[in-house]
């Protein structure tokens, strides 16, 4: 999935945000509020937003649908 990722994994930027489909939303951990304060400066944040790098996969988590936001900007080029 072409995400740009600038900061690693770190919580320093808001370019690995998706959109998680709900029946597996209701699934993940609740966001720390560090990343709900990241999410604020995303872009067209939904209801169901997370930072993807903050999401971990397991096998609990196979199958895992998620969108990336149609605002989203990667300048990685993909």
């Amino acid at each position: 999935m072409p995400l740009e990722g600038t900061c690693e994994g770190q919580m320093a930027c808001s370019t690995c945000h998706v959109i998680v489909a709900r029946e597996w939303f209701v699934k993940l951990p609740e966001a720390s509020e560090e990343e709900e304060d990241m999410l604020d400066l995303a872009a067209d944040v939904q209801p169901t937003s997370r930072l993807s790098c903050q999401i971990v996969l397991d096998k609990e988590m196979d199958g895992l649908t998620v969108r990336i936001p149609d605002a989203s900007v990667n300048a990685q080029g993909f």
